[in-house]
């Protein structure tokens, strides 16, 4: 088995977000503490901006980092997907989309299924990362060649 996602994606889902709220919330703290102790409190910027960071932070990454799986390795007809310790196999041909958006940080994958497994019916896992921006990647190509010829093959045995 060859492994398609990235190796960073405990970088990007366990430590990057514990940096992020950590240094937001140390700022904050830190703020707090200093306005407090002053006569006056004019820098509402320094107790508002945190918080709004903190917010936005929590949303985008809800959306774009929080969602993807902790790996995906190639099996040859089939991936295999693990998240939180539970693995699910899923054959190509029952992969209906394969999405890339390279240009985000971390670059994602997304594959619509046709069946639901225990992640849903939509995988988010972290693709290669690239040192060539805005290209595409060779394993994500690779793959949907291998996934239209799956499909192709299991629509050929149905006939």
């Amino acid at each position: 088995m060859e492994r398609i996602s990235s190796n960073w994606t405990f970088f990007y889902k366990r430590v990057f977000p514990v940096f992020w709220f950590g240094f937001l919330l140390l700022f904050l703290m830190v703020s707090l503490f200093v306005f407090r102790r002053s006569a006056q409190f004019p820098a509402v910027v320094f107790i508002v901006g945190p918080i709004a960071m903190i917010v936005f932070g929590f949303f985008l990454m809800k959306k774009f980092v929080f969602d993807l799986v902790d790996e995906v390795w190639d099996d040859g007809d089939s991936l295999v997907v693990i998240n939180r310790g539970e693995e699910q196999r899923i054959a190509l041909a029952d992969i209906k989309n394969v999405s890339y958006t390279p240009v985000m940080n971390p670059p994602r994958a997304v594959l619509s299924l046709r069946r639901t497994t225990v992640f849903g019916d939509q995988i988010a896992f972290c693709a290669p990362v690239r040192f060539v921006p805005f290209s595409s990647s060779p394993v994500i190509a690779d793959l949907i060649d291998r996934i239209d010829d799956a499909r192709q093959k299991s629509a050929y045995a149905r006939h």
